[in-house]
């Protein structure tokens, strides 16, 4: 069955990294159409908008998109693109896998899956200036918000997420030690959630700094964590870290109505062009998105071929130890398929 889904480029690497995946995706026989747009730095340069109306009614109609890292000027100009689409289509779960594929790390076993509430928390953007006497700026301040709303669906996510993947726990990341009403309120939900799931899924609770102390002694032990934005956006690249970094981690930010796919790592400008990015997190995030849509035994396949060319090391980029091109990569990935 032909799938439709919208191509988001990117910046900087990701034209070359998109295009890898899409050559392994051909070869694999995954009959995808594919509706090209523009976002970020690409966007403004053809259209002076980061997100033109084209890209969005896009995602609108194939409510399924994959894109490559989108360039956000830091401290100034328009804000993150990523959150922006995030907010517009309601993509309230992002999805970080973790798993230990690269050999001569120092963990083995790792193989972890955080959920992180994509659209409350500090990220919900309520921030403002206080002046005091002439001192427009002498103070700022930001709100975080959690709703009752959120904490409950991106709690079901997980479990329900844990359940269809064979998982066996679920850990509770929280501050509410110290944030009694939000992040207490995001506890008492995940509690509530938790019941549903008693003899099913297995739950501890864990304050957010203890946790990260705990995935930098003993990962293996964690299998789903799901955690507020803030939290989230911190510990997944934690996670990513403890398996080789981000250019070997895929995203995936689902909603009720669209889901987009994605490289969670930069735009690389200082490589762009020359031709040797590695394009493993768009290859792993188009798995995610073969899986969204009911086709594990195809990801599974694709999945397996990528892995096995990075635990075997004879092609691979330089970031992981190699000296291939993207081009030699993709090429050594196609021939396991």
């Amino acid at each position: 069955m032909t799938i439709h889904a919208t191509l988001i480029p990117g910046d900087g690497i990701g034209p070359s990294i998109t295009e890898a995946t899409v050559r392994l995706l051909d070869a694999a026989g995954a009959d995808i159409v594919w509706d090209r747009q523009l976002a970020g730095m690409a966007a403004v340069t053809a259209y002076n908008d980061p997100i033109p109306d084209q890209t969005l009614e896009s995602i609108r109609k194939t409510k399924l998109a994959l894109k490559g890292p989108l360039e956000t000027p830091v401290g100034k100009g328009f804000r993150s693109i990523n959150v922006a689409l995030r907010k517009t289509f309601d993509l309230y779960a992002n999805v970080r896998p973790a798993r230990s594929v690269l050999p001569g790390l120092r963990f083995r076993d790792v193989d972890i899956v955080l959920v992180r509430e994509n659209t409350e928390g500090l990220y919900i953007g309520i921030e403002n200036y206080v002046k005091i006497g002439d001192d427009e700026h002498a103070a700022a301040q930001s709100t975080a918000v959690v709703t009752r709303f959120g904490a409950e669906r991106i709690h079901r996510y997980a479990f329900e997420f844990a359940v269809q993947h064979g998982r066996k726990k679920v850990s509770l990341v929280h501050k509410a030690n110290i944030l009694k009403y939000s992040q207490g309120l995001f506890l008492e939900v995940g509690r509530e959630i938790a019941k549903e799931y008693a003899g099913q899924i297995e739950v501890e609770e864990k304050i957010v700094d203890a946790c990260a102390m705990e995935l930098v002694m003993r990962p293996e032990r964690f299998d789903v964590i799901v955690t507020t934005n803030l939290f989230g956006d911190i510990l997944s690249d934690l996670t990513s870290g403890l398996v080789g970094g981000l250019g070997l981690t895929p995203g995936a930010n689902i909603g009720k109505n669209a889901a987009i796919f994605e490289a969670v790592h930069g735009t690389a400008p200082d490589i762009a062009g020359k031709g040797i990015a590695n394009p493993t997190a768009v290859m792993l995030a188009a798995c995610q998105m073969l899986d969204h849509i009911g086709k594990p035994e195809l990801a599974t396949r694709v999945r397996d071929a990528v892995e096995n060319t990075l635990r075997d090391k004879s092609v691979v980029t330089g970031d992981v130890g190699g000296s291939a091109t993207t081009e030699q990569y993709t090429d050594a990935v196609i021939a396991r398929l």
